[in-house]
């Protein structure tokens, strides 16, 4: 199957991809990686009367550290954030989850913008961004917004951003000193989205988890004071308050023990990243 006929743009600038999107609004779609987008319209999941292509778009292809926080432009590969020299050191969640997203060809195409924006609840990228409390940066022909992780993911496959804003960055805490980090999923082969992912964070006396691929979208405990004797009751409630359903991969009873079984695993690992 294939898709149905739409125009197909391909802007110059930022400010030309936004007036594209203030005239076609709902009707319009971002191509960045297409890695998800294209396959859903070749099934006619979704349809777009205007694909807007900002793929090539120069001053959206950045990777840069500032104040804290490593802020990724639109138009950057999952590959080539992977590959950025400093992320194993400035965002160790980020350096241990980006090899499961996808596998070597689409991180080549996929962006991490466009995964942010796709925000599948089992995808890797929207559970980092959730876990570390980052934020993503949308623009308009009325201006620029800053939307924390928490506001931006509505649920599942829907966020914040308005039918005439376009999704031109987004931007990750860096590590706090002394803080420890880990993550971890369980796949029908590795690539595949996740039957359940987790990243945990721990610093100082605070733990940190977030759990993907349960719930409608990623979600995020923190406990104050948690120690060994606490973990087993902690990620138990947790568990049973995410619920979980069944389906063609999983038993909701099945992703209730990954989350207890993982979420104890990326725990104990992030403690002892931790000093």
């Amino acid at each position: 199957m294939k898709p149905k006929s739409f125009t197909y743009l391909r802007p110059a600038s930022i400010d030309e991809a936004v007036q594209a999107l203030a005239r076609w609004r709902e009707d319009a779609r971002i191509l960045a990686g297409g890695q998800s987008l294209v396959a859903m319209m070749n099934l006619r999941l979704i349809e777009a009367q205007a694909l807007i292509d900002v793929s090539d778009l120069a001053p959206l292809a950045y990777i840069r550290e500032s104040n804290g926080e490593i802020e990724v432009g639109a138009s950057t590969t999952q590959a080539q954030f992977m590959m950025w020299p400093t992320l194993a050191e400035c965002a160790p969640l980020l350096s241990a989850a980006l090899p499961h997203v996808g596998h070597y060809q689409t991180r080549s195409r996929g962006t991490v913008c466009g995964s942010i924006a796709h925000s599948d609840p089992s995808s890797e990228l929207p559970l980092c961004l959730a876990t570390l409390g980052g934020s993503v940066v949308v623009t308009s022909s009325r201006g620029t917004r800053v939307l924390p992780c928490g506001d931006f993911q509505i649920g599942m496959l829907t966020t914040a951003r308005l039918p005439d804003e376009l999704i031109t960055a987004v931007r990750f805490p860096t590590r706090r000193p002394g803080a420890g980090y880990a993550f971890a999923e369980m796949a029908q082969r590795h690539g595949d989205f996740a039957i359940c992912a987790v990243a945990a964070m721990v610093s100082g006396e605070t733990t940190r988890l977030g759990v993907g691929g349960v719930a409608e979208k990623p979600t995020v405990r923190e406990w104050a004071g948690l120690d060994e004797s606490g973990i087993d009751d902690a990620l138990n409630d947790l568990a049973w308050d995410l619920g979980g359903t069944d389906d063609s991969h999983a038993t909701a009873a099945y992703r209730r023990g990954l989350v207890r079984r993982l979420g104890r695993q990326v725990i104990e690992e992030a403690k002892k990243c931790s000093s």
